[in-house]
């Protein structure tokens, strides 16, 4: 959870995860290429951790979304039930 007053928190938390990995990718190219100032580089990388948290936060609850259809004995659509992930 964000906390009060922490504008890049509260923006993260709002982005969809198309934006945050785009960003997230971006960081690590910009950490891998190694020209970044060291502030500068521990400012991106706890960004880039923020981010990642809101990635793996989008991906779990797209899995818990995710269902599986069941079939009848002639192969039609009965209904959906959870996905087993395992």
């Amino acid at each position: 959870m964000a906390e009060p007053g922490n504008k890049n928190a509260d923006e993260i938390e709002q982005m969809p995860f198309e934006r945050a990995i785009a960003e997230l990718e971006s960081i690590v190219k910009r950490l891998e290429e190694g020209s970044v100032p060291l502030e500068e580089s521990v400012a991106i990388y706890e960004r880039g951790e923020a981010l990642k948290r809101r990635c793996e936060h989008l991906l779990r609850q797209a899995e818990a979304r995710v269902e599986k259809i069941t079939l009848d004995a002639q192969g039609k659509p009965t209904g959906t039930e959870p996905l087993d992930v395992d």
